[in-house]
């Protein structure tokens, strides 16, 4: 299992609204997405006690991905109090995930 909490439409705003986020939208048949769980729960360990790591299923939570406009899966968002940070789209590393999250945390 991921160390990673899953989000849906009814529990997205009140997991992100504060402090620092980084939101994986994928979806179950993806492949790419796939290869982002074992670098997903890298960062929520490394990360656990000051940022918090959830994964959003776009085919359960379409008006979340809408409102973000996510157009390609995987696509991760770091948002802080819920507001978009930055964003990735595609398999990225593990360093540059960390690394925006940590500006994020200022």
């Amino acid at each position: 299992m991921s160390n990673a909490q899953a989000l849906t439409d009814d529990t997205f705003a009140a997991g992100v609204e504060s402090g620092v986020s980084l939101v994986d939208f994928w979806a179950e048949w993806c492949g790419p997405c796939r290869m982002m769980t074992p670098i997903l729960d890298e960062v929520a360990t490394e990360v656990e006690d000051r940022a918090k790591v959830y994964k959003v299923n776009v085919d359960d939570a379409q008006k979340v991905a809408v409102q973000f406009g996510v157009q390609s899966i995987p696509t991760l968002l770091v948002l802080k109090d819920g507001k978009e940070v930055q964003r990735f789209v595609g398999v990225t590393q593990k360093a540059d995930l960390t690394t925006a999250i940590e500006a994020a945390l200022g």
